[in-house]
């Protein structure tokens, strides 16, 4: 485990250096743009229309009512004015936290198949300049690999760079769900990634995460999410130091895991940038939230665990050759994102992260690092590997648990 001086001369020229990232920052990429969705892309004119329009004599609810109130809507429907809602509104209902889950998986297909259609038109385009007839094709196949026979996509909006999430196992049945939260440039173009780099992709990791559970507790029901449904920043700009975009995610974070079905626990797994997001919504998560592990972290916005007002268990890993540890870990004037969560004074549990392969590599299959993961996702805490020679990592845990 990496050591920590915490000398005034280390902090002043972190300090330093922390503004000279900044003024770097400034100088060669800017504030990063992004997108905002305009009223033309097709989920604003479906939210639109459905403001205006009424099933069986009532007007359709508001999509910003909490989860069990739009639960309780799509209760009194039959099951085919359900479907006809999912059939008229995919990209309304394919995203509604509330509705039931196989319906959203029903609606979000009709959406990919809309938005192959739309796509494939624009890839013969020819007012299209040659980068933006290749992002066409790459959309496209992105469409078509989402379309694949047996795919659970829980969330899909196509409208700028796109966010989605995508479900392995059996949400419904599930008494362990984990969701993978990635970092910066998660968008859909980089939702999954070819061989070589499948496993730093939020597909990928999920994928991966999902299989070492139901090795490391073959007899346990999960579920693993890959979430992919916030704007992420994109590259290491300012909106990378800044937790603007880590607030609006943590948001629909919440929102997600308030609306998942039953009551298992469930246990978020955040990766880089994802960590910031983490660490902003922990005060605010439901209580089905028992665990919060980050991996890569370049901070969560606290001073220390305790200061991320959460019941559940803060965990944390670091590859020794991440370069994430080269970032200072300081927070100055809204810049940064404050202390580093493997300094055993921020009061994580720090766990071995093993053989995991540099920044990206925390879910490469075989690694310790995936290993812990599984084993905080299942509740086979006693499994867990602490950093370091002794199991600080595993007090105050009365054995392992279920559910």
């Amino acid at each position: 485990m990496t050591s920590f001086d915490s000398s005034p001369t280390l902090t002043a020229w972190r300090a330093l250096l922390a503004v000279a990232v900044v003024f770097v920052m400034l100088a060669t990429t800017g504030w990063t743009a992004v997108r905002q969705q305009r009223s033309d892309e097709p989920r604003e004119i479906a939210l639109a229309s459905w403001a205006r329009d009424r099933i069986a004599g009532h007007a359709l609810p508001d999509v910003t009512a909490p989860p069990y109130r739009l639960a309780h809507f799509f209760a009194t429907l039959t099951t085919g004015q359900q479907v006809a809602l999912a059939d008229k509104y995919p990209l309304v209902v394919g995203n509604l936290n509330g509705a039931p889950v196989t319906l959203r998986y029903h609606a979000n297909r009709l959406a990919l198949k809309q938005a192959q259609s739309v796509e494939s038109a624009r890839t013969h385009d020819s007012t299209l300049s040659p980068d933006g007839r290749d992002e066409a094709v790459h959309r496209l196949e992105r469409f078509r690999s989402m379309l694949a026979k047996n795919r659970q996509i829980l969330a899909f909006d196509p409208s700028g760079k796109g966010r989605a999430a995508e479900v392995f196992g059996d949400l419904d049945r599930a008494s362990r769900v984990s969701v993978v939260v990635p970092g910066v440039d998660t968008n859909l173009l980089t939702l999954e990634r070819s061989a070589g780099r499948t496993y730093s992709a939020p597909v990928g990791m999920a994928r991966s995460l999902y299989g070492a559970e139901r090795a490391a507790r073959p007899g346990t029901p999960t579920a693993v999410i890959a979430w992919a449904d916030y704007t992420a920043p994109a590259g290491i700009g300012m909106d990378a130091a800044l937790g603007r975009l880590a607030a609006v995610g943590a948001v629909r974070l919440n929102a997600m895991v308030s609306a998942l079905p039953g009551t298992s626990a469930v246990s978020l797994f955040c990766h880089s940038y994802g960590s910031v997001l983490c660490g902003v919504a922990a005060h605010k998560v439901p209580a089905r939230v028992s665990d919060i592990a980050v991996a890569g972290s370049p901070g969560m916005r606290a001073d220390s665990a305790e200061q991320l007002d959460t019941d559940a268990r803060v965990w944390a890993m670091r590859d020794r050759d991440d370069w994430i540890q080269d970032v200072p870990y300081l927070a100055v004037g809204g810049i940064g994102h404050g202390a580093d969560p493997v300094d055993p004074d921020f009061g994580a549990r720090i766990v071995s992260a093993g053989d995991a392969i540099g920044h990206s590599g925390y879910f490469e299959p075989g690694t310790e690092s995936l290993s812990n993961f599984a084993a905080i996702g299942v509740g086979a805490y006693g499994s867990v590997s602490c950093a370091g020679a002794d199991s600080a990592c595993h007090s105050g845990i009365s054995g392992e648990q279920d559910t």
